[in-house]
């Protein structure tokens, strides 16, 4: 209890403090606040709490504040009184132990003394019931730290009990209640709100008034010795008022200390016990004023909050325990996406990665460590159908490759990104046609002993923009060429898939195989490097205006301006796989024994078995009987379709024709 010394033959008057209410939904809205719009700010924030006089017995005088704290036009809840707050919410703990707390709490008090000597408080009595907040956020633990402040300025004399406290029941009749009631009731109607913090009394036997503080001069004209005013108090002790009368008698004896000798004090409390209201527990008592009307200085203040030890210091809060393990998990990607764009990547779209919807094909070492980088949440267990791996053996098995593509197709139809990481070439082709049709970005990743390449596919333009200029007829069979200038500036839409390098198309490429052949036989660091650049070329190409359309970068482009803020946008990044014919996507290509990436760049293939006109042509016409056609048939099929048996039988003319040519010569 605080307390203000009388003469030695009265009582003391003592107030019961503040105790703070900080729920969890005001710490959830912190944290949000500190993510989204303070960041690193540590400037002065105003919040609003409030304060309850309707509690039982024994509870403390509490100060509330809740989600809504930070939007200070949000409604007071009812009946309940209204006070305005400061938070300080500091960057670091250091910060937090080691603000000045006196110069916060002087600040405050020299504001709620300047609204006193204006007059402004009579105008607005909130400004009575100023408070501090200041607080420290560790959102890696979900630890906070807070230190609560109601300021209360302290008066230059002691104010002795004239008499009381009592119970109001014990000065008012049932009849003077019943009107205290009626007439407050009526006040509070009038202004609109459901509780006012203080207003003035007058009464007689027959009747009571109230009103606002405003209007003092008028409602006590002609009263000389003493006046009464109300508090709407939220202590429920017998004996003591609660803290936010000690700012009102310091304005009373400001203002009215050279009018009047004392002032009665009624304690107004309502609550409602077993259904029905009850105002009678309120207390009243009469306490001197001191003379300070002509002071100029603002007088001491205190009002810093005691600890759970009852010392002088901050209190803490651990809310860790409360999190779900999932959403705690998601924080904590979101809080590192957040910083990032604090100092770092200030222009970082977060909207395109949050809301991002990926799909990983694949869960092996490769896929585990893609979706690990992720964080994806729901698995599907399903086969997918493959070329050179026949499924009409019976109905039965050509009914369950049926359902598997049309599962296929709706999880890449709601999906945004499709990431291929399967084992084999051939699991590839059928998810490489459905995203090239559906026109879903695809980031496709393989590996190979200590090699990778990590690649975008070519996104295709809409069928109402033409379709002419989709796959050019353009082979490289050099990988010499790539990140030249002849490969600059190509758009994405004409990018190559992982099917563009080959002039072979997909079969069974574990028949007849090893154990080791069989597998993928990589070096073990070489997933996680793989899965981890997969991820960044995805939010890489998603922070390009132009998504999965943005110009491909090469090598040549490592020194110049980047074209998004997190940096290039490749087709491939690739450590040479040996396995790969021909390399002409845009991809990311590495070298882990040589500590290498290189960015290809290349041209989609007119005669590409995945992503070629023809193909997707006969796919979207046809659906399953075509893929079935695919599943069933050697490779030949689709090397037919697209045109690569010609170009076998070309090539090897040519070969014959210059080998004749040759001999021709030499003879």
């Amino acid at each position: 209890m605080a307390s203000a010394t009388g003469d030695p033959g009265l009582s003391k008057l003592q107030f019961a403090p503040f105790s703070s209410a900080l729920d969890v939904g005001f710490w959830h809205e912190l944290t949000q606040k500190k993510l989204n719009e303070y960041r690193l700010d540590e400037a002065p924030k105003d919040i609003k709490g409030y304060y309850y006089n309707g509690d039982s017995a024994g509870l403390p005088a509490r100060l509330t504040l809740e989600f809504s704290a930070f939007d200070m036009s949000a409604p007071t809840p009812a009946r309940c009184c209204p006070a305005v707050g400061t938070l300080y919410n500091t960057n670091t703990l250091e910060s937090f132990k080691t603000a000045d707390k006196k110069l916060l709490l002087e600040q405050a008090a020299n504001e709620i003394w300047e609204s006193i000597k204006s007059g402004a408080a009579l105008e607005n009595p909130v400004l009575l019931n100023k408070f501090l907040l200041l607080t420290f956020a560790d959102l890696k633990k979900y630890h906070f730290y807070y230190w609560f402040c109601y300021p209360a300025l302290c008066l230059p004399e002691s104010l002795p009990l004239i008499q009381g406290p009592v119970g109001l029941d014990q000065r008012f009749s049932l009849k003077q209640i019943e009107a205290l009631e009626c007439a407050y009731d009526n006040l509070c109607q009038t202004e609109g709100v459901t509780a006012l913090p203080y207003f003035l009394i007058k009464y007689d036997e027959n009747m009571v008034l109230v009103s606002l503080l405003k209007h003092y001069s008028d409602f006590f004209q002609g009263q000389r010795t003493k006046i009464t005013i109300g508090v709407y108090d939220p202590c429920n002790l017998a004996q003591y008022p609660g803290w936010p009368l000690r700012n009102f008698l310091v304005l009373a004896a400001h203002r009215w200390s050279s009018s009047f000798q004392s002032v009665e004090v009624l304690c107004f409390r309502d609550r409602t016990m077993q259904g029905a209201r009850d105002v009678a527990h309120s207390i009243i008592f009469e306490v001197k004023l001191p003379e300070m009307a002509f002071s100029p200085d603002c007088p001491k203040a205190v009002g810093w909050e005691k600890n759970q030890k009852g010392g002088m210091g901050p209190r803490m809060v651990n809310l860790s325990e409360c999190m779900d393990p999932k959403r705690l998990a998601e924080s904590s990607v979101d809080l590192n996406l957040k910083l990032m764009c604090w100092r770092l990547v200030p222009t970082l779209d977060l909207e395109k990665v949050v809301s991002v919807k990926c799909l990983l094909l694949g869960a092996g070492t490769l896929g585990c460590n893609v979706a690990r980088t992720l964080m994806n949440a729901k698995g599907f267990n399903m086969s997918i159908p493959m070329p050179g791996h026949p499924v009409n053996f019976s109905s039965v098995t050509l009914e369950q490759a049926r359902r598997d593509v049309e599962q296929l197709e709706q999880l890449i139809e709601s999906h945004d990104v499709i990431f291929l990481l399967m084992d084999t070439r051939e699991s590839r082709w059928l998810p490489a046609v459905i995203a090239a049709s559906k026109r879903k970005l695809v980031i496709n990743a393989a590996l190979g002993f200590d090699t990778f390449v990590v690649m975008r596919h070519g996104l295709k333009k809409p069928k109402q923009q033409g379709a002419g200029d989709l796959c050019p007829n353009h082979l490289v069979a050099s990988a010499d060429l790539l990140g030249s200038s002849l490969f600059a500036n190509i758009p994405g839409y004409k990018l190559g898939c992982y099917f563009c390098n080959d002039v072979v198309a997909p079969g069974d490429s574990t028949r007849d195989r090893t154990l080791d052949q069989q597998c993928t036989v990589s070096r073990p660091g070489l997933a996680m490097i793989a899965g981890a650049l997969a991820v960044e070329l995805m939010v890489s190409v998603l922070q390009h205006p132009e998504g999965g359309y943005a110009i491909a970068s090469s090598s040549d482009d490592r020194m110049n301006e980047p074209p998004t803020s997190l940096g290039l946008v490749p087709h491939q990044s690739l450590a040479q796989c040996t396995w790969i014919r021909f390399c002409k996507q845009a991809a990311i290509r590495g070298f882990l024994s040589r500590f290498d990436n290189v960015l290809p760049v290349s041209l989609a293939f007119d005669k590409c078995t995945a992503c070629s006109s023809k193909v997707l042509d006969q796919y979207e016409r046809e659906g399953f009987n075509f893929l079935a056609k695919v599943f069933n048939s050697s490779h030949s099929f689709l090397e037919d379709l697209t045109g690569l048996t010609l170009l076998h039988q070309e090539t090897q003319a040519a070969e014959i024709e210059s080998h004749s040519v040759a001999q021709a010569g030499a003879q």
